[in-house]
């Protein structure tokens, strides 16, 4: 979920038009250099508006994090419809894309910078474990779609999720905080898991069968 892709369908409106200013402001200075000020340069309205709806920049961001988040489920729910197999792809296209243009990156670079601020805020944590559930949640709905399907092998989808959703993380910190273009290597190993661990037969159908 790249710069533009991430606003092409947000809902029109104020949310949006401060979500979009903070995403540039963040993209140009950082967490550690973010002002409301900076924030207020990128924004078409006038900085007042943006007091009259947050307290200050870390509320903001919190909701900002809260933003990012409600975008990707809507993503999601677009494949709703779709076999759980390729539903699993998409999520991990969505997340883990194996060739990510620099407006991704970018948007990766931010991510882990606003994740990083949670080490030591209480309320920043809130919200990335929030964040956390959601994700895991869908990835686990997608793994149980699949068990009841027969196009996954049987297990705890809870328990697969959360494991999957680490290492989708951890890549993609690392990715964003290191030079050594270990993502696509990572995703492939990925890949390779989920169908060792879910069974993909020669036909390319996840198999229930033990």
């Amino acid at each position: 979920m790249g710069h533009t892709e991430m606003f092409a369908d947000a809902p029109q409106g104020t949310r949006t038009d401060i979500m979009r200013a903070t995403y540039a402001a963040l993209t140009k200075h950082g967490y550690a250099d973010l002002t409301i000020q900076r924030i207020a340069d990128e924004f078409d309205k006038s900085k007042s508006l943006l007091y009259h709806h947050y307290d200050g920049k870390d509320a903001l961001l919190v909701d900002f994090v809260g933003f990012l988040i409600d975008q990707f489920e809507a993503e999601m729910e677009a494949t709703d419809d779709a076999a759980p197999p390729r539903r699993l792809d998409e999520f991990f296209d969505r997340l883990l894309p194996v060739a990510a243009p620099e407006e991704r990156c970018e948007f990766d670079r931010v991510y882990v910078e606003l994740r990083a601020a949670a080490a030591h805020d209480p309320t920043f944590r809130a919200k990335f474990t929030e964040t956390d559930h959601a994700l895991r949640d869908r990835l686990a709905d997608v793994l149980r779609a699949g068990m009841e399907s027969g196009d996954f092998r049987e297990g705890d989808p809870v328990r697969i999720a959360e494991f999957l959703l680490a290492t989708t993380l951890g890549t993609l910190v690392g990715g964003a905080t290191s030079d050594d273009g270990w993502q696509a290597n990572i995703r492939a190993e990925l890949d390779a898991h989920v169908s060792a661990r879910l069974e993909l037969d020669g036909d390319g159908r996840r198999s229930a069968t033990e």
